[in-house]
């Protein structure tokens, strides 16, 4: 609990863990806040808070998901990620060698995605009254977008892409946590997207909205641009990429994929007529590489219906309670 209280033993868990890990010229001040120098434009921020058990998983752990995942909300809206802050809620007895993987992975994330982490908090918790680490992430960008990027620029015949196979990070951490007798050499999809994103706002590609489908997985996020969007998404069940592994695994678990998250996916909506240089441009990049056209938006506001090979049409509604916990 020393390590909570303020003090010198303090101090040294940040200094050798945090500062050591993740200054980059920011934090080593140790100041009560950042001073970031930046130009005119628009700016983004946003903020989000990470609890996955297990700690760590196939393809990640909890340090990078932070990145990744508060870097990719920056990307929804057309954003260049500038600087994060990260604030640590640490249980009394935490392994430091435990910690110090999660803060170097963090690091690494964070040096891949070019961003800075510039500030931070830690609070320490007693024994049993936390759940070892949870991370609360803050990012700033500079908005690089021509266009506003909104569900209500949505229209009837849009087409909706994919960046790659959805469904893997949900189910890799299930099998992760070992209580089920499942084996499966499933990764997480845990990356940082922005790149693919600023690779379609150079390219020229009218990008009408965009969401990451994390928990609710894709389903969810469709029915969040769907219904902010007042238009509807028809999917072509063939064309939506799920890996075989997730498909398995999801299968013996009586889960459906499209619900499953992703952390290193995204959905965009692009006009109809530019959907195949889309494509082009986001399978040149990595990340993105797997990127598919599922669908199309319709006149049908507030409905996802899924259509089979067979042409027969389901319902695919918002996530009613908690098909994953804990996994973001």
């Amino acid at each position: 609990m020393a390590h909570g209280g303020g003090g010198t033993v303090m101090r040294r868990l940040i200094e050798r863990m945090f500062f050591a890990a993740l200054d980059r010229g920011d934090l080593g001040a140790a100041a009560d806040a950042a001073v970031l120098a930046l130009t005119g434009g628009e700016l983004a921020l946003t903020t989000d808070s990470f609890v996955v058990r297990p700690r760590f998983f196939p393809g990640g752990d909890i340090g990078a998901l932070a990145v990744h995942g508060t870097v990719n909300d920056l990307a929804m809206v057309g954003a260049e990620p500038i600087a994060l802050t990260a604030a640590f809620v640490l249980e009394e007895g935490l392994p430091t060698e435990e910690l110090w993987a999660i803060v170097s992975s963090m690091a690494a994330a964070a040096d891949e995605a070019g961003v800075r982490v510039v500030a931070g908090d830690t609070k320490v918790v007693e024994r049993g009254h936390g759940d070892g680490v949870f991370i609360t992430t803050t990012g700033l960008g500079r908005v690089v977008a021509p266009w506003p990027i909104r569900a209500d620029r949505i229209r009837p015949g849009d087409a909706l892409l994919v960046s790659g196979d959805v469904g893997r990070h949900g189910m890799a951490v299930m099998v992760a946590r070992g209580d089920l007798a499942v084996e499966s050499d499933l990764a997480s999809d845990c990356a940082s997207v922005h790149r693919a994103v600023l690779a379609l706002i150079e390219g020229g590609v009218e990008v009408r909205a965009m969401r990451d489908p994390t928990r609710g997985g894709l389903a969810s996020a469709l029915n969040e641009l769907a219904s902010s969007g007042g238009v509807g998404f028809e999917l072509r069940e063939r064309d939506v990429p799920v890996d075989p592994r997730t498909a398995a695994v999801a299968e013996l678990l009586g889960l459906d994929p499209l619900y499953s998250a992703c952390e290193g996916r995204f959905v965009a909506v692009v006009p109809r007529e530019q959907a195949e240089a889309a494509l082009d441009i986001l399978r040149s990049v990595p990340v993105s590489a797997g990127a598919a056209a599922i669908g199309e938006a319709t006149e049908d506001a507030g409905r996802v219906v899924v259509r089979s090979d067979f042409g027969t049409r389901r319902m695919l509604p918002m996530l009613s309670g908690e098909q994953l916990p804990r996994i973001c």
